[in-house]
């Protein structure tokens, strides 16, 4: 289908729509942090290790997202892939253009780092505009199965699965002549004031200081969808994409330390009389036999199984089988030689073979062998109608992926493109932390960890071996080119990070909570420098907490929080002190 894309179907190309790395929201201050001589040094809150949060391999002293680590610039040739890769995650796809070719027929963005802007934590938006720069907002829809906190706060559960009718993570743009899944016009997104705590809270802390509280109400009515059948009894969230610097260290944490993580979890929650599963996620751990649920086996694509931990919801257990596997694939609909086949469903591919605008276009246009439009076109409608919803539909689940490269050619990113691209996805640095020297911000990591905010975002790991797990394209790739497969790719064993994330899902119950409820801790790490680079600071899984005071405020918004007591305890803080914890939130 794509390799046949005429000029006609091209999207528009100009240098503003399509450079975005050079963008206002990916500008980039690559100047060095901290040069003054106490950089390194230990005092007596901070250790040296503390100024190197993704460790001696994976911290740089660039205030940037998209450094390379040292962990790729010490490996000969790694950086020239690394800047291959990063070329892949900056521009833009074309439905026809080398290198970066294949986009559609359905697509949720034409660029990655239309989600990340500067390679960090996506902007709150007011609309969801799938071209709009920095929106890194996902859509989920899903059928709720709610249930009622101790309090009123109303949150969902993990029965509430996502719909069938579109894509998991839903597309809302599409090649000509074919109709999005969803028209992106129809989709509302509202931003609502908290007026009243559930938890009793007010609106300003003790000394009078007030804050706000927003969260956000999107809405697709049903007329937006483009698909057969049409999906009901449906609800939406959104969800906002992290910044993806230190991806590769998150992944070398061992699956025996995070089972010690959550082992030590439980016993606390049973040493307070309270029940396991009301505060680790049963369906990864069972507090029954004190270890991993069935639920948090993740099956990779070997038929290997390892442990979730990535993505908010803990879905995915590699980078090379999950976040920068899945996205470069599936955000845009490129194929490669491990994944065939197509990120579509079969209701949006029965739509589009019954609509008859598509229909007639494609038996006036499709004939000729240079046509875009060649595969889908046949002697008569019925058989149009019939390639159009064989072809569309050939995907993951309808197993079409040897068909779908034999009837459209090779795939379109190569073993080399996606080996360069993983390379860079695992090689990002973390910026280097700033100021602990200073006294005001080593008074508020002793207050976040006084406070208990450090229960949850646990300031240290220590990393494995990075035996990390490798793909079918990445071997092929290695085979071809004579290199070892497990030894090419950034590798950082051995390294004292600082992600600030214990690595286990936890529950805020906030107003329109994220889908299920549970939330892994994300990483602070380098978040201090996000209005710097990216020009928001936008956080939470949504990007309703504007700023950190925000943030930590809706932990305190439920008493059934798991982080309410130590927000209440920020709460208490007399102001100089809350502006201490953020000043060092800043520094990390």
């Amino acid at each position: 289908m794509k390799r046949y894309i005429s000029k006609l179907f091209l999207l528009p190309i100009c240098a503003a729509a399509l450079l975005t790395s050079c963008s206002d929201d990916d500008s980039v201050n690559t100047g060095l942090i901290a040069e003054k001589d106490v950089f390194g040094e230990a005092n007596s809150v901070f250790s040296a290790d503390d100024w190197y949060p993704g460790g001696q391999l994976g911290t740089t002293r660039k205030a940037s997202y998209s450094t390379p680590a040292t962990a790729v610039t010490d490996v000969e040739g790694m950086e020239e892939s690394f800047n291959r890769g990063e070329d892949f995650f900056e521009n833009v796809y074309t439905l026809s253009e080398e290198p970066r070719k294949g986009l559609g027929p359905a697509w949720v963005r034409n660029s990655c780092i239309k989600c990340h802007p500067s390679y960090g934590h996506g902007k709150r938006k007011d609309a969801y505009l799938a071209n709009d720069g920095g929106n890194g907002y996902l859509l989920v829809v899903y059928h709720p199965d709610a249930a009622m906190t101790s309090d009123g706060v109303r949150y969902t559960t993990a029965s509430s699965g996502y719909i069938s009718e579109v894509t998991g993570m839903p597309q809302t743009k599409a090649m000509a002549p074919f109709k999005a899944p969803i028209d992106e016009s129809q989709i509302t997104v509202e931003w609502k004031h908290v007026t009243k705590m559930p938890s009793g809270l007010d609106m300003k802390f003790p000394d009078g200081e007030s804050y706000d509280l927003i969260y956000p109400e999107a809405t697709i009515p049903q007329t937006a969808f483009n698909t057969n059948p049409l999906p009901e009894n449906y609800e939406v969230r959104l969800e906002n994409t992290i910044g993806i610097y230190g991806t590769g260290l998150i992944d070398a944490i061992t699956e025996d330390d995070m089972l010690a993580e959550y082992q030590s979890q439980a016993a606390g929650v049973k040493e307070r009389g309270g029940n396991v599963a009301d505060y680790l996620n049963p369906n990864i751990f069972d507090g029954a036999t004190n270890t991993w649920a069935p639920g948090a086996w993740y099956t990779l694509a070997d038929g290997q199984k390892h442990i979730k931990k990535f993505t908010y919801a803990m879905t995915r257990a590699s980078l090379q089988d999950g976040p920068g596997a899945n996205a470069i694939w599936n955000i845009t609909n490129v194929t490669r030689s491990d994944r065939k086949y197509l990120y579509t469903t079969p209701a949006w591919a029965k739509a589009m073979s019954e609509d008859e605008n598509i229909l007639n276009y494609i038996a006036t246009n499709g004939a000729a062998e240079s046509s875009v439009l060649h595969p889908f076109w046949a002697e008569t409608k019925d058989g149009i109608a019939e390639k159009v919803n064989t072809l569309l539909a050939m995907n993951t689940a309808a197993k079409g992926g040897d068909n779908y490269t034999n009837a459209f050619g090779e795939p379109e990113m190569s073993d080399q493109q996606y080996y360069d691209f993983m390379v860079w996805h695992r090689g990002l640095a973390v910026p280097a932390a700033r100021d602990l020297d200073d006294e005001s911000v080593q008074r508020g990591k002793t207050l976040f960890k006084k406070i208990g905010c450090e229960s949850c975002h646990r300031a240290t790991w220590i990393t494995g071996e990075d035996n990390y797990w490798v793909d079918n394209s990445i071997k092929a790739y290695c085979a071809a080119n004579g290199k070892v497969y497990s030894n090419s790719l950034p590798r950082f064993a051995q390294q004292t990070i600082h992600p600030y994330t214990d690595m286990v899902q936890h529950r805020l119950f906030m107003e329109n909570d994220i889908r299920t409820g549970w939330c892994r801790t994300t990483p602070l790490w380098g978040r201090g420098l996000s209005l710097q680079l990216t020009g928001a600071e936008d956080r939470l899984h949504d990007a309703r907490a504007r700023n950190e005071i925000e943030a930590i405020m809706w932990h305190a918004y439920s008493k059934d929080s798991h982080a309410y007591w130590s927000a209440v305890q920020f709460y208490n803080l007399p102001k100089a002190d809350r502006d201490a914890v953020v000043k060092f939130l800043k520094s990390i």
